[in-house]
């Protein structure tokens, strides 16, 4: 098993690993992930999607963009949004835990949510929120991170294999505990 490295992508490196990240999106839209695209989604989608939605909001300092590197290429991401309204500015919003399908199951998505955590401390932020696919292989490793369930909507949105309407569960964490 190849060495895991951990990074916080700069914006002047975005360029540079934006096949990585398509590939990466792509694999996990895929083999069924629930993160916001539908079959047919092509690699030029995935593309499209890093350059128009997440490149420029990582370049105004509205996103964090971290990142797992394995045998010279990235297999994981996690996006940490803080481009949030004045009144929000305690907290931040998780988005498109990603690990490409090859890299499953090697604690992947768990250090990249450590080090989102961190990040999210560094910033001075108190609570993290997001939302997953209700009974989606993320909803116990959020438990397990001791991330708490504010609740479920049903027919949140539509699976992207087939028709199928999907719950969505909405979570949170506090990283000040004296709150508690």
């Amino acid at each position: 098993m190849s060495e895991i490295v951990y990074e916080t992508l700069a914006a002047e490196k975005l360029s540079e690993t934006l096949e990585d990240l398509s590939a990466i999106l792509h694999g996990c839209v895929k083999k069924g992930a629930s993160v916001s695209f539908i079959h047919p989604f092509s690699k030029e989608d995935a593309r499209r999607f890093w350059l128009e939605e997440v490149f420029p909001k990582v370049e105004k300092g509205e996103t964090t963009l971290l990142v797992a590197r394995a045998d010279n290429r990235l297999v994981g991401t996690v996006q940490l949004q803080t481009g949030l309204p004045p009144n929000q500015a305690h907290r931040c919003e998780v988005s498109k835990l990603l690990v490409h399908p090859d890299y499953r199951k090697r604690g992947i998505a768990t250090t990249l949510m450590e080090n989102l955590e961190e990040e999210a401390r560094a910033l001075g932020k108190s609570l993290i929120t997001l939302d997953t696919r209700s009974g989606d292989q993320a909803e116990p490793l959020y438990i397990l991170l001791d991330y708490k369930i504010a609740g479920r909507i049903p027919n949140f949105a539509r699976a992207a294999d087939c028709d199928r309407l999907d719950s969505t569960t909405y979570m949170y964490k506090l990283l000040d505990q004296t709150d508690l």
